[in-house]
């Protein structure tokens, strides 16, 4: 085999990555150690058989308890793409890395100007709300106005999804701490929500913005995270969480809540097409803000990649 080309893997040419869109959604990762063999990214097992994962067509890999990962596959990890989330039993996101993005601060800028002016702000959160409701919001309401009505809005939907699928439905409420203590609906909401967030993560990574900067979220980490994938929640993961719920309580799974409402995202995903659509809808959403978007200055970090024109503007 040859050497490898410049800045490439040993015995490899440097990966060429692939557009966001066309990547499979996630996958889930437990009790095995991941790391690089000749060149491949490889889950070793406890009792040594070997797994490959094709790194680079993947969004997001989900670490979950047992996981361990090598410095050479978050490394080979990072340079095709793919986001690496550790995450606990409940999908509780603890740490992430391994995703190249917002290496350009034009997109970084743009979104911050536009989350620091009031009127752009309140653009922005309409058009949000426009996209996940199918309709216009109230005229004349403020941001925190807006977030109560969607939070009703909200509440209804659940009901009336807990009622379709025959769910015994109170409200939403979960520990994190106590994943086991909390009902099998909101089990699988959590799972099913960690599941888009993450999605939703790699795409805003990816785009080169910041996930903590949002507009109708505020405050934490993955602020803007929760913005974009609030935009498609009510029609991928939610009617699939309480879908699951109800076949879990009449004792129609052969496979854990959790595990279940996983697979129906993933499928979810793929027949949604939803990394086609994620990141042209961020760039619709904060255009609707009205602020022009500043070019990047000439000393801006070049393209992460060197290759012919290729992918979409999750590659820079």
């Amino acid at each position: 085999m040859s050497g490898a080309g410049k800045g490439g893997l040993p015995g490899l040419a440097p990966p060429k990555p692939i557009s966001l869109k066309d990547r499979a959604s996630l996958i889930f990762v437990e009790r095995a150690q991941l790391d690089v063999l000749d060149g491949a990214f490889v889950a070793v097992n406890a009792d040594g058989t070997r797994t490959q994962i094709p790194v680079g067509g993947l969004a997001g890999i989900m670490l979950e308890p047992g996981a361990r990962i090598s410095h050479a596959a978050v490394s080979l990890a990072a340079r095709v793409g793919t986001l690496v989330t550790w995450v606990g039993e409940a999908g509780v996101r603890l740490y992430s890395s391994g995703q190249p993005g917002g290496a350009r601060a034009d997109r970084l800028l743009w979104q911050a100007s536009l989350a620091l002016n009031d009127e752009a702000r309140l653009r922005v959160v309409r058009e949000m709300y426009k996209r996940r409701f199918k309709e216009e919001p109230p005229a004349r309401r403020s941001v925190d106005q807006l977030r109560g009505i969607e939070g009703a809005r909200v509440r209804e939907s659940y009901a009336l999804l807990a009622a379709q699928y025959g769910v015994s439905w109170k409200r939403r409420s979960y520990d994190r701490k106590d994943w086991d203590g909390s009902d099998i609906p909101n089990r699988c909401l959590s799972a099913a929500t960690a599941c888009l967030h993450g999605l939703s993560e790699a795409a805003v990574l990816a785009a080169g913005y910041a996930p903590a900067v949002g507009f109708l979220h505020s405050g934490k980490p993955l602020s803007f995270v929760y913005d974009v994938a609030d935009i498609f929640k009510m029609e991928t993961v939610v009617p699939e969480a309480f879908r699951i719920a109800g076949k879990a309580e009449k004792g129609r799974l052969d496979m854990s809540p959790d595990r279940a409402v996983r697979l129906a995202c993933r499928d979810r995903f793929r027949k949604e097409k939803l990394l086609e659509r994620i990141i042209p809808t961020i760039e619709q959403v904060l255009s609707a803000g009205g602020l022009p978007r500043p070019e990047p200055p000439p000393e801006a970090v070049p393209v992460a990649f060197e290759d012919e024109t290729f992918g979409d503007p999750g590659h820079r």
